[in-house]
Order: structure tokens, then C-alpha cells, then sequence
């Protein structure tokens, strides 16, 4: 582990890694390949107290910082992408809405279960017709009494087809553009309240994505999270600190990359000699290497200035885009040395190549991180 990690840490690493190494390497490929929930997975990661991280121990957590969940997040991702996005759902889009934006009283109603992993988290704000535009919303909320009713869909909702609590974003004015946006809480089983699992993702299959449907559904005006037009405030604050997790997960997916090339390469065998030998390999390998620290520094930095308290969207844009796509690079390089054998399943690399491509695409595009980088280095003209 790197010498920044500090003494908790790197124990808290090595529980995960031998955890990771028992449970999930040897189910990812049947995860994948089924696309199937890893609920034993998750709730193994309970028992270890990581459903509940970054939550206070006041409302159920095991606390932590970002710091210790980035250490985390880069094993489970390491053996199981699709088990690194249930816990990042979970933990840093789910709990945290609710956490950030939640009242003490809905801290202590909803986050006790979540903290615990009896119940499982959701985060809901893609719709179908936004993307990057993510809070042009057309789900609507109307108060009536003391209940609103919601109408509408989202899609692509991680963990949807499982989860017991979603956060969702609605819009409660559209006259009213950004100040119209209102985050509230939705539980399963909600008369009015649809999920349709969506099938066919190219990665990350075990994931449990699904379609939300609201027809008329009505929840309690208890359920909203802070007040009517706070939520565009509210889930910019989850997506600039979720996005520093998506770095650490791509850390995970990279390190896998370049754990299963270097050994294949020290095993495979060409001309008498291990392809490891091969100053071709030997540049790949380095460079892998490379963009793998160069990520992980960038990463931390965004971390320790969210425990802190700092300024940080700059920082979580910058480490979620050149992690994303640094670890492409590295899954690619990885595929590149396996040869034919990695081009076929059950090969680590080629689900891992698979797995990595939505990590340029989720939480905001490279795109998006480029706008908000630049942005932050021009300021107001």
C-alpha cells in the first residue's frame, strides 16, 4: 500500500483485499455473466462495517472519512466492478442525500438501515430525456395537504431493482429552472411507485439497474429532504464528493488490470522466454503503473480536501476524469497483453474492459468534468 495511507488504513486495505480476494474475485465473473445482484457479497461488506462508512456513529455508522472509503472502494473494485458500484451507490449517492440533506429526525428514521446493510440505497435523477442536462427534470411534485404526488420516470437508476430507500430528485416548479428542484425520499412498495429492471449493459452487470415509473404516487410531505427548491444545491453537493468515489473504483478496476497482466505476463511463454522479458511488455507495464500512482495521488488529494472540510469540485472533476480514463487506458494495455486469451471470457481483463467504460460516462461525463475544471480556471468573464 502507499506510504500516505496511514497506519488505519493500510489495515483497513488488507482486511478488504483478503475479504475481496475470498468473495468477490471468485463470483465476479458469475455476477457478470448473470447479471446478477451480489447480495451475499453486500452484505458481507455489512458485516465488516463498510455499508455504513462515511455515516456517523450517531445515526448507525461505522463513521469514517473519504479517505478510508477511497482505500476500500480501490479493492472491491479491484475484484468485482459491479460490487464497487452496489457499495458507491449505496453508501455515497443513496445515504449521503439523505445524510447531507435530511432532517435529524429523517437521519435517524431511514440511516440506521442503510448504515447496517438491511436495507439498500438508491439515487435517483436520470431521466429519460436529460443525460448531462441532469436537472432539466420532468418528474414533477405537487403538494396536496400533507402529502405530495409525484409523476414521472427515471432511468438508469443504480440498484433500483433491489433497493429499499431511493433519493429522488423532482421538479416542484419549472417556471422556477433551478430553484424548482426538490429532493425527497421514496420507499419500495409506495402505491403509485413502478420498477422495471432494465437489461442488455455493456458492463457492471450485476448492478441492479432499473426504470423508476411515478404514476400519482403519493408520499408523506415528512419525506422531503430539506426544503422545496433546495435540491439542485443538494445533489451538486453529492455528485462533486460521489465523483472522488468513482475515482477511487476506477483505481480498483486499473490495479486489477495491471495485477492480472503482470502475471500473465510472467507466465506466458514465447520463444522460450516470459513475454515479461519483452521490452514492449516492460513499457507497457511501467506506464500502467504510472497513470495507476498519478491517479491514485489525484484521487487522494480530492479526498483529504473533502474530510477537510475544502473547496473541492475542481479536484473531484480532475481526479474522476483522469482516473476514468486512465484506467481505460490500463484495462486496454491489460487486454493488449493477455492477446486472444483476454479477448475471451472468463477473462478478468475483459470484463474489467467492459466494467471500465461506464466509468467515462456515469456521475457526469469526461466531458462534464472538463467543463466544470474549466471553468473553475477561468471563473466569472
Amino acid at each position: 500500500m502507499q506510504p500516505f495511507y496511514n497506519e488505519q488504513q493500510t489495515m483497513l486495505a488488507t482486511t478488504v483485499r483478503e475479504f475481496a480476494a475470498e468473495k468477490l474475485a471468485s463470483r465476479a465473473d458469475e455476477v457478470d455473466e448473470n447479471e446478477e445482484f451480489p447480495i451475499d457479497q453486500f452484505r458481507g461488506l455489512a458485516e465488516l462495517g463498510i455499508t455504513g462508512m462515511t455515516v456517523p456513529e450517531e445515526f448507525g455508522g461505522s463513521g469514517g472519512e473519504y479517505r478510508d472509503f477511497m482505500v476500500v472502494l480501490e479493492e472491491v473494485g479491484a475484484a468485482c466492478g459491479s460490487t464497487s458500484t452496489v457499495l458507491i451507490t449505496h453508501v455515497s449517492l443513496g445515504s449521503q442525500t439523505i445524510y447531507h440533506g435530511g432532517s435529524d429526525e429523517q437521519r435517524n428514521r431511514w440511516l440506521p438501515s442503510l448504515a447496517s446493510g438491511e436495507k439498500i440505497a438508491a439515487f435517483a435523477l436520470t431521466e429519460p430525456g436529460t443525460g448531462s442536462d441532469a436537472l432539466a427534470l420532468e418528474t414533477s411534485l405537487r403538494r396536496d395537504g400533507d402529502e405530495y404526488v409525484l409523476n414521472g420516470s427515471k432511468l438508469f437508476c443504480t440498484n433500483g431493482a433491489v433497493a429499499d430507500v431511493f433519493s429522488v430528485f423532482t421538479n416542484h416548479n419549472k417556471e422556477a429552472a433551478h430553484r424548482g428542484v426538490t429532493a425527497v425520499v421514496v420507499e419500495k412498495g409506495t402505491p403509485g411507485f413502478t420498477i422495471n429492471p432494465q437489461h442488455g449493459k455493456m458492463g457492471m452487470k450485476g448492478c441492479a439497474t432499473a426504470e423508476l415509473v411515478f404514476d400519482n404516487c403519493r408520499i408523506p410531505v415528512a419525506n422531503r429532504l430539506g426544503k422545496e427548491g433546495e435540491g439542485y444545491k443538494l445533489a451538486l453537493k453529492i455528485l462533486d464528493s460521489s465523483r472522488i468515489m468513482i475515482a477511487a473504483q476506477c483505481l480498483g478496476l486499473a490495479k486489477g488490470a495491471l495485477d492480472a497482466a503482470l502475471s500473465y505476463s510472467k507466465q506466458r511463454i514465447t520463444f522460450g522466454k516470459p513475454i515479461a522479458t519483452r521490452q514492449a511488455i516492460q513499457f507497457m507495464l511501467a506506464d500502467m503503473a504510472v497513470e495507476l500512482d498519478a491517479a491514485r495521488l489525484l484521487t487522494y488529494r480530492a479526498a483529504a480536501l473533502y474530510d477537510e472540510g475544502l473547496p473541492h469540485s475542481k479536484e473531484s472533476a480532475m481526479a474522476k476524469l483522469y482516473a476514468s480514463e486512465a484506467a481505460g487506458r490500463i484495462a486496454s494495455k491489460a487486454l493488449q497483453i493477455h492477446g486472444g486469451v483476454g479477448y475471451f471470457k472468463p477473462s478478468a481483463v475483459e470484463r474489467i474492459y467492459r466494467d471500465q467504460r461506464v466509468t467515462e460516462i456515469y456521475e457526469g461525463t469526461s466531458e462534464i468534468q472538463r467543463l466544470v475544471i474549466s471553468r473553475a480556471l477561468i471563473g466569472d468573464l
